[in-house]
């Protein structure tokens, strides 16, 4: 199932924002981009994910930059950078030849910026909290598909319904109806029939078409259907058992039957067989 959500937050200096996409795929397949220094929480980040999404593939992009009025000033330890002075100078009395720091070294020694050390734990916890939300936002956009392809596959149901119903009204003519046609050909080979051969022939015919059980299968596939849409749960994957089972006896259907009517059903019935089937690839 597809859907889009996203939410930033300011922590500190720093500013976090969250991007999550999900577009359909038959298994749960999860990828994740992240800053190096937050890049340990993944596990975490999958754990959650996987108890909130079954299927589909799903991107999480975390970017991680300075907020708008972040002053850089302030992000620099004094009491740090006054040790860091001291260390060199004692370094340098040993070794007076030794390269001087850079300034680019001095801030990216540990504890220099000493805000954005600070900010350590703060900001896996805002980075979590932000992620439970776009997580929420993204199972909200996904619920809601949801409930618009439920909608697609039960008016597919109802016509499904509806052509099984015809079916029934044409099969209760078709006996009478395949027993003319076979007259008619007789009456055109000029041939007398033999009543009890005749009465043979039509009870063969009969059984060959017989397309009840179907009819049937077809029927108790259509509830079943039904009543695992009103589940709150996973379907798709049962759903996609029962979608076979109904294109099985569809295509038996057509098979068995040999009246032209019940031929355009038959093909009629797959084709919306067929759209239910390509829905459900889209259903968690």
């Amino acid at each position: 199932m597809t859907g889009f959500a996203s939410g930033e937050a300011a922590v500190g200096s720093r500013k976090l924002v969250w991007e999550i996409r999900s577009v359909n795929h038959r298994y749960l397949d999860l990828g994740f981009r992240l800053p190096d220094e937050l890049r340990s929480l993944e596990p975490e980040l999958r754990k959650r994910i996987g108890a909130a999404v079954s299927r589909g593939k799903v991107d999480c992009m975390l970017k991680l930059a300075s907020a708008a009025n972040a002053d850089p000033r302030a992000e620099v330890d004094a009491g740090q950078l006054e040790r860091l002075r001291e260390l060199e100078t004692s370094v340098l009395a040993r070794w007076p030849d030794a390269a001087r720091l850079s300034v680019s070294e001095i801030l990216r020694w540990p504890g220099v910026l000493g805000d954005r050390q600070s900010e350590g734990e703060t900001l896996i916890e805002a980075a979590l909290a932000g992620f439970a939300v776009a997580v929420a936002e993204l199972c909200a956009a996904r619920e809601r598909e949801g409930e618009r392809l439920a909608g697609m596959l039960i008016e597919r149901l109802d016509a499904i319904e509806k052509l099984m119903s015809e079916v029934d009204t044409h099969l209760k003519e078709a006996a009478p109806r395949y027993r003319d046609k076979l007259l008619e050909r007789l009456a055109k080979l000029d041939v007398e029939a033999n009543p009890e051969r005749l009465e043979q022939e039509l009870a063969l015919i009969a059984q060959r078409t017989d397309v009840a059980e179907e009819a049937d299968r077809l029927r108790a596939h259509v509830a079943e259907i039904r009543d695992v849409l009103s589940q709150a749960e996973p379907i798709g994957r049962r759903l996609d058992f029962l979608i076979q089972e109904l294109n099985r006896e569809a295509n038996t259907l057509a098979s068995k039957v040999q009246d032209e009517l019940l031929a355009r059903r038959a093909v009629d019935l797959k084709v919306l067989v067929e759209q239910m089937r390509e829905q459900v690839q889209n259903i968690e």
